[in-house]
């Protein structure tokens, strides 16, 4: 059965037009239509079908090429609500995506939010017949041809929205995309503050105390409280995966993909669409990734790592870049697909994550690296149980870890390096060793005399293990506890113990590489190894002293 997906298209009249597969999302646009508030906020992963959703929105409630759109909505849910399709085609509405506004730098910046509400201008060049005051021909021309001031363009929505409103005497709708991703962007390129306060302004004169706004629905990654960009926004509801009013209005549901298992005929793929692509869980309802479902079938079946190739991900290897063993240590903990537990709380972004570690977990869930098992309130808020959802986002995990200890100086991968610790290839441990902590920990901002580093960054480079080996840190086994153990998921491997010292000087290195050896034999941190069976185990003793590394292995 020969079907055409939509991969790479967010436009709903071309899915529609072209005759792309589409599943059908317009009984949330009814519901949504029937009770919403003056500014709603929808918060999901990338790649969820926000923009598509968005889209759809657009092309119902537009009163432009209404009878031309309407067409596009045959055989869909909505079709059959009367009361809902009376509201087809009657308004006004300004749609603008955010998506591409990211810039490295602040001036390059206000370049994209000229150059963009310039071509946003054009798109209305007949409102200039409906403005008789020549002072507003003239701010429309300057941000139509990009020579206004920044803090004309700040205004600029509301002033195209009140030139809307006066052309067709109905109030417009306005749909913001992505409206995060500047501010995102902003902040992993070290201009936050700058632009923080541009887009204050620029969404508080569109949505706060903008008088010709109907309704504003506006979706994003995160939703950016703490930095008041909403400030004092009493009418604005935010639909988040902590708390759904649409469960169903962006990913695809359980029913969604059994239905298109049956619609390309390949039903005993739901199993494994359901462990690749399955596991994401907001405010309790079962969700799929579609970027991922739809390029599984496009791809013939193939079950491959699709979403992790999009935007985003720097965000992780941002804060792994600022996180302390402990919180490796935990991503250890999901990696080997257990749970960790963490309070949430969504008002915390952006300049508190490497502060508060359970700002970190909230913007991992938000972004889709991690979904919540359980969510408990208490007194305090919200805390939750997290796990990493499916197989995908666990390919995700190893692999971001891995490129935070990448550089283009290393001579050998870390993979290879982590293959000779399984090995027992002393030489190439010790060098290997040496160039990763001689490269790296200066943008670690390691801190000479803190153990806890040491163990950390080994902790991270086990990370390539976890395939062939359950990785344990700072677990009791013996008379104490270990640093690290690394016991093989396969019947006759070895195991591994890796035990961290920093000595207080160079030429105290290999003594004290030698005291960790010692401490692993008097403590007997093989104990745990025997009661699993597990018969050989190599051990490794490991000193550090700022930059310097040494080995010693029995």
């Amino acid at each position: 059965m020969e079907i055409r997906m939509p991969i790479g298209r967010d436009d709903f009249e071309d899915v529609r037009s072209g005759h792309y597969y589409f599943v059908d999302k317009t009984g949330f646009l009814a519901d949504f239509l029937k009770n919403h508030a003056k500014v709603t906020l929808f918060t999901r992963p990338r790649r969820f079908g926000k923009t598509l959703t968005l889209s759809m929105m657009r092309y119902f409630l537009d009163i432009e090429h209404a009878e031309e759109h309407r067409r596009l909505f045959d055989g869909l849910a909505i079709t059959g609500d009367d009361e809902v399709m009376k509201q087809q085609g009657t308004r006004p509405v300004l749609f603008l995506t955010l998506k591409e506004w990211g810039a490295a730098s602040w001036k390059e910046q206000q370049t994209y939010i000229r150059l963009n509400l310039g071509d946003l201008f054009s798109q209305y060049d007949f409102l200039l017949e409906d403005a008789p005051k020549e002072r507003e021909r003239e701010i429309f021309q300057e941000i139509l041809y990009g020579k206004g001031e920044l803090a004309i363009y700040s205004k600029g929505l509301a002033f195209l929205m009140r030139l809307m409103e006066r052309h067709y005497g109905k109030k417009p709708v306005l749909l913001l995309d992505e409206y995060d991703a500047p501010v995102q962007s902003a902040w992993e390129h070290g201009y936050y503050p700058d632009s923080i306060n541009f887009f204050r302004k620029f969404f508080s004169e569109a949505l706060k105390t903008n008088p010709s706004l109907e309704f504003a629905v506006l979706t994003g990654v995160l939703r950016i409280t703490k930095e008041n960009i909403f400030s004092a926004l009493n009418n604005l509801e935010v639909d988040s995966i902590f708390r759904l009013h649409h469960p169903e209005a962006f990913g695809f549901t359980a029913e969604e993909v059994a239905r298109m298992t049956r619609d390309f005929e390949c039903e005993e793929k739901l199993s494994e669409i359901q462990h690749w692509y399955d596991g994401y869980r907001f405010a309790g309802q079962e969700i799929y990734n579609p970027w991922s479902v739809v390029n599984y079938f496009h791809q013939g079946c193939k079950p491959l790592t699709y979403w992790v190739n999009t935007s985003g991900n720097s965000i992780l290897g941002e804060m792994l870049l600022h996180s302390r063993s402990q919180v490796l240590d935990r991503f250890e903990t999901i990696l080997q697909g257990g749970s960790i537990m963490s309070r949430v709380r969504e008002d915390i972004i952006y300049n508190e994550i490497y502060k508060n570690e359970s700002a970190l977990y909230t913007m991992l869930v938000t972004t889709g690296y991690l979904t919540t098992k359980r969510v408990v309130d208490d007194e305090l808020g919200q805390q939750a149980e997290l796990i990493l959802p499916n197989r995908e986002l666990r390919s995700l995990f190893r692999i971001e870890v891995l490129e935070r200890y990448q550089s283009d100086d290393m001579y050998i991968n870390v993979e290879d390096l982590m293959r000779a610790f399984a090995a027992g290839d002393i030489e190439t441990v010790r060098d290997g060793l040496s160039q990763y902590i001689e490269v790296l920990t200066s943008s670690f901002d390691a801190q000479k005399g803190k153990e806890s580093f040491y163990h950390g960054f080994v902790l991270g480079l086990t990370a390539t293990l976890t395939g062939d080996y359950r990785i344990r840190s700072n677990r009791e086994s013996g008379f104490g506890r270990y640093d690290i153990a690394a016991f093989p998921r396969k019947a006759g491997e070895r195991g591994m113990v890796i035990e961290c010292k920093q000595a207080e000087s160079e030429d105290a290195l290999e003594t004290k590489a030698q005291e960790a050896l010692e401490q692993i034999k008097d403590r007997d941190y093989d104990a745990e190894f025997r009661a699993q069976g597990i018969e050989g185990v190599l051990h490794y003793g490991i000193s550090f002293c700022g930059k310097h590394v040494h080995v010693e292995m029995m």
